[in-house]
């Protein structure tokens, strides 16, 4: 059997790719700057007037406290995310950096000083810059590479990041050493996705992580003197691991982990004795945690059913604090001020983009503060509307869980539907501002629903491998049984019905066109897998074995097979209804090839198809001028196939 796996990848690689097919109509291509239209009419005027506000709305994104307690946030007030600086709660917005491609990874360093990171046109081949108080920017990687997870120690002397090259799955970890060549030298040459979790606060030992899959990975102390690695927690069960940190004595370490536990919780090992000391949630995960510099105050979010929950504790008496009254909405990006007085995060909700706020427990009842006041673009918030978390059962009885946001209809009307299904798949759509869904409800007169399928992060361990290797298309099963329950719901249209999707959600926006393309109007599917074995070799070296770990591995003759039933590009003949495809040039992750072939075999079977590339973009759009016109062509697709306008 062995011995004919490579004719079977030959003849399945052949039967993908995007081959000169007849196509029944020529391609209507139109260039504009980095953008290209396949088939895509001119829009209206109208079209982009209705958007206008929507695309408008600012979002404010926090990312460290700076070095004089003001905050360091990421917002756009032109076509990219920069860096920020806000003084004060309320206070003006302070652009520090100017640059063409958006600004991520934001954090201030011992000395003050802020160090960021940025790729270009989004290939996520991320580099490293430090931004000095006198606004210099300084590189300290190598072009070409990619760079990430920087930790350092306490007095910044140690810095430390990851670094993979191309075509190599296997990462180097870098410290910053001004005499070395290039400013850096390597500490050890790592295996897999090896990365820092943090130095100790002496700057003689880091933490370091090998993650292999969403169910697995390893926490490792490497000595930054002699690169030997002492590995921690020694198992034969596989533990999944997230984050990490020192106390601020050096003795233990803090991390996410799911040992012994349906959910991911809080452990402290101590590194002489090996003892562990769990806390969090029986039910649901922990999401993130914090720790003040002192080592006094512990701050964590437990994500419930999709929202934040945060908690503010006396690490050292466990004794429980105010917590925050917090809007219901999903928490980002925990930090404790540097006196350790003020806990500074993001907050975003189903109305409200995401704003930078802070949370004091000395005053009497606590005090949270607002930093940040993002536009909404001219929506009036009063209007905006909240989803309704429901659950549907599937076909084994499972309960799946989906957010619906509805539109206010007249009597006797029913509202076509838009089926949005996340990317991952260990992923979780959450009730943050989300415009696609607000648009869709208020403008077309449309209801979204968002579910959380089968092997979706946020549900535990079991629910997170539900769909995985041969099982893939149990979550697509899933999306059948939602089409059944919107049969059953008075006010839905199951006649109008668009399935979306991006990433490896557009894997599942084609798979539910492939088998149930009689009930759909059509499908949206952005830079999504349509081939599971020309996918997983044409990816980017450095994430290659950790798809086949989540996907099953193409190489495995049983798997490959699986591969060939389950795969768009082989059931193209079932899909009868329109398609739109979006995909970035610059995608490491799902290559353009991937959007090419299913595009011309769609194409050569006479299926009508819109086509829309961008030239400066990856996994995603987040340029501004892009993402304007991705709505815009949506817009007008899900105006054609669901005929939906405001009021029906």
């Amino acid at each position: 059997m062995t011995s004919r796996l490579p004719v079977l990848v030959a003849l399945l690689l052949c039967a993908s790719a995007p081959l000169a097919l007849a196509q029944t109509a020529p391609v209507d291509r139109r260039e504009i700057g980095n953008q290209i239209l396949e088939n895509v009419p001119v829009a209206a005027p109208s079209i982009r007037a209705g958007l206008n506000r929507y695309q408008n709305v600012r979002a404010a994104g926090f990312q460290d406290w700076a070095a004089d307690g003001g905050m360091l946030i990421t917002t756009r007030f032109a076509n990219t995310n920069q860096l920020h600086k806000v003084a004060a709660p309320g206070a003006d917005r302070a652009q520090l950096t100017f640059h063409d491609e958006p600004v991520t990874g934001v954090h201030t360093l011992p000395n003050g000083d802020v160090l960021f990171s940025k790729d270009t046109g989004g290939d996520e081949w991320f580099q490293l810059f430090v931004r000095s108080a006198d606004g210099k920017e300084t590189q300290l990687t190598e072009t070409g590479t990619r760079n990430g997870s920087p930790a350092w120690s306490k007095d910044g002397s140690v810095l430390v990041w990851s670094r993979t090259t191309r075509g190599s799955g296997d990462a180097e970890i870098l410290m910053r050493d001004p005499a070395a060549p290039g400013g850096a030298r390597v500490i050890l040459k790592g295996e897999g996705a090896m990365s820092p979790e943090a130095v100790s606060p002496d700057g003689k030992t880091v933490l370091l992580g090998r993650y292999y899959s969403i169910r697995e990975s390893k926490r490792w102390l490497l000595d930054v003197a002699t690169g030997k690695l002492t590995l921690l927690n020694p198992s034969k069960d596989k533990i999944a691991y997230a984050g990490g940190r020192f106390t601020p004595d050096g003795k233990s370490v803090m991390m996410l982990s799911d040992e012994g536990s349906e959910v991911m919780r809080i452990v402290v090992l101590d590194l002489a004795t090996g003892a562990k000391q769990f806390s969090g949630d029986r039910v649901w995960d922990v999401e993130a945690f914090t720790l003040s510099d002192d080592g006094k105050m512990l701050a964590y979010a437990v994500n419930e059913d999709g929202y934040s929950k945060l908690f503010v504790r006396d690490h050292l008496t466990r004794r429980s604090l105010p917590q925050p009254p917090i809007p219901a909405g999903v928490v980002s990006g925990l930090a404790f001020s540097p006196d350790g007085t003020k806990l500074g995060f993001s907050l975003a909700t189903p109305t409200a983009a995401s704003d930078a706020w802070s949370w004091s427990w000395d005053a009497p009842d606590g005090k949270l503060e607002r930093w940040t006041a993002s536009e909404l673009g001219g929506l009036d918030p009063k209007a905006l509307v909240t989803p309704e978390l429901v659950r549907y059962p599937s076909f084994d009885k499972r309960s799946i869980p989906a957010f619906i946001y509805k539109p206010n209809l007249s009597e006797g009307r029913k509202a076509p539907v838009v089926i949005d299904i996340h990317g991952g798949p260990e992923g979780q759509s959450r009730p943050t501002f989300n415009t696609f869904s607000q648009h869709a409800v208020a403008e077309l007169g449309a209801a979204v629903i968002i579910p959380n399928v089968r092997g979706s992060t946020g549900y535990g361990k079991t629910y997170l491998n539900l769909d995985n290797a041969e099982k893939r298309e149990d979550s697509v099963k899933d999306i059948g049984a939602l089409l059944d329950w919107i049969k059953t719901q008075p006010d839905l249209d199951p006649s109008r019905v668009v399935v979306s999707g991006g990433s490896y959600g557009g894997y599942m926006s084609l798979a539910v066109m492939t088998h149930y393309s009689d009930r759909m109007a059509g499908g949206i599917e952005l830079f999504g897998i349509s081939n599971f074995v020309s996918f997983l070799q044409n990816t980017e070296a450095y994430r290659r074995d950790l798809r086949r770990a989540e996907y099953g591995d193409e190489r495995d003759p049983k798997m490959l097979k699986v591969f060939e039933v389950i795969s768009p590009m082989n059931n193209v003949h079932k899909i009868t209804k329109p398609m739109l495809v979006m995909q970035g040039w610059n995608d490491p992750r799902v290559p353009k090839s991937e959007s090419d072939q299913i595009v011309a075999k769609l194409r050569g079977k006479g299926v009508e198809t819109w086509y829309v590339q961008f030239k400066d973009e990856g996994h995603g759009f987040r340029k501004k001028v892009n993402n304007d016109r991705r709505r815009e062509v949506e817009t007008q697709f899900l105006q054609k196939v669901l005929g939906s306008a405001k009021g029906q």
